[in-house]
């Protein structure tokens, strides 16, 4: 019994063995690349499989697969600068994907093993717009415009170098259309289809010359035959009649103005044919001098856009130093200042607290007043104005109290009011005072305000009080 268990053990191990190895064992599917990392055998960081398989050891080795399926990435570049400083936009979509050669394989597997799909199309990308911006800034716009193979392969040398560094291959590259903001391809085209239309237009002049020769030819011709004939026969007929005198004169008239119709009709068909062909070329002319006009317009856009982006890229580059000259001398104050402003914060904070208060205070004060006055704002107010009333009638008296009336000249125009007029201006000065408390409720005592009252003869006169006049207005 003993003999019998120990062959079917051995057999059951090898089965077991068996079903580990081919566990291990990883197939590589033909739109996929087998990439094994870990104790390789050799100096590469991974080993690469498109295709087949192999087998992967379980703790010193593992696996991951690289997606081969193309990427479709729309590159819309904005603004780039061609050779000649003009600011184009070349709208594009690229089709890129994980190469299955082997240096590039190898290539991949250490740069993007770990980037999911949507990770690599944005990596992609970011490289195409940037060769996109340099290949773009080594050719002119009628380069870019016209020759557009030689735009496409610069396009596929310059963006397959950069795209093979991280294993990526282009595909395909599709240039949808190329714009410029000055408008100067816009120009370019219009000028070469002034051009074509012209060519047209004066060939169909000189089709049409030629036709209304031909057509004048032909009548002249036909009439010319007639006119023979008639005058043959009309010839023959005065030979055989002996009164051939008349119509031998009659066949010369007739011949004689035949031929004059005839010259008439020459002479108009080519007038016509000169007019038309004169009128063709006058349009064409005009049609490629506005053409020119244009091109020129958008050339001085060109030149202007030029010295723009020069004076731009200089004032970029001194307002960089400027920059990095202001932070480091910020640098080095920020401690500092951090500092002050700490202390002056704290300040202002300790100011406006206490006019906080002070406020505070004086509305407490206003809201007691107006209860004491009986819940009137305006009483209070007016209690307010007069204890101020001493400091604004200081006011009024410091304007004139420095005045030194024995050094003061008063010219009399021979009335004698002079000095009274002087006084009186001076005097003045207090209705002012009167008509700002007014304003807040309050008036002066009469004895103090001047009052207009009637005179007797129709005028108004000025009253201190119960004084009498002192001057007629």
């Amino acid at each position: 019994m003993e003999a019998l268990l120990i062959p079917g053990a051995i057999i059951g191990l090898v089965f077991l063995f068996t079903l580990w190895l081919v566990s291990r064992y990883k197939r590589c599917p033909s739109d996929k690349i087998l990439v094994v990392y870990g104790r390789t055998g050799s100096e590469a960081s991974a080993k690469c499989y498109a295709g087949g398989g192999t087998f992967v050891w379980p703790v010193i080795q593992d696996y991951q697969y690289l997606d081969l399926t193309p990427l479709s990435i729309d590159v819309n570049l904005q603004d780039a600068l061609s050779k000649q400083n003009i600011r184009v936009s070349v709208p594009a979509q690229f089709t890129v994907g994980i190469s299955n050669k082997p240096h590039l394989m190898l290539a991949a597997a250490e740069r993007l093993l770990a980037l999911d799909r949507g990770s690599i199309s944005g990596l992609s990308h970011d490289i195409i717009m940037g060769q996109m911006r340099l290949v773009i800034a080594n050719m002119d716009i009628e380069e870019l415009n016209i020759d557009r193979d030689k735009f496409v392969e610069s396009v596929y040398r310059n963006v397959g170098e950069e795209l093979h560094k991280i294993g990526l291959e282009l595909i395909n590259v599709n240039v949808t259309d190329i714009q410029d903001e000055s408008g100067y391809i816009k120009a370019l085209g219009q000028e070469a289809a002034a051009k074509a239309i012209n060519d047209a237009k004066i060939k169909v002049a000189n089709e049409l010359r030629t036709g209304s020769i031909g057509e004048a030819e032909a009548q002249q011709d036909q009439r010319s035959k007639v006119a023979d004939a008639n005058s043959r026969a009309e010839v023959g007929e005065a030979l055989a009649n002996a009164k051939a005198t008349e119509g031998k004169n009659t066949s010369a008239i007739a011949i004689a103005n035949s031929n004059a119709a005839r010259d008439i009709e020459l002479a108009e068909a080519n007038r016509r044919a000169i007019a038309a062909r004169k009128v063709a070329e006058a349009n064409a002319l005009k049609e490629a001098y506005a053409a020119e006009q244009s091109a020129e317009e958008a050339r001085g856009l060109m030149e202007k856009a030029r010295r723009e982006a020069e004076e731009v890229v200089q004032a970029d580059i001194q307002k960089q130093k400027a920059i990095i000259a202001a932070q480091a001398e910020a640098e080095t104050r920020r401690e500092i200042a951090r500092g002050e402003a700490d202390a002056t914060l704290l300040k202002y904070q300790a100011e406006a607290q206490g006019i906080e208060e002070l406020l505070r205070k004086q509305a407490d004060g206003f809201q007691k007043l107006v209860t004491a006055a009986g819940g009137h704002p305006e009483s209070a107010i007016n209690y307010l104005m007069l204890d101020k009333l001493a400091e604004l009638t200081r006011i009024q008296t410091d304007a004139i109290k420095d005045v030194d009336i024995d050094k003061v000249v008063v010219y009399d125009s021979g009335n004698g009011q002079g000095v009274g007029n002087f006084v009186q201006g001076l005097y003045g000065m207090v209705p002012q005072l009167n008509d700002f408390l007014k304003q807040s409720g309050m008036s002066l005592p009469d004895g103090l305000v001047r009052k207009e009252v009637p005179a007797s003869n129709g005028k108004a006169v000025q009253q201190n009080g119960h004084d009498k006049p002192v001057t007629e207005s």
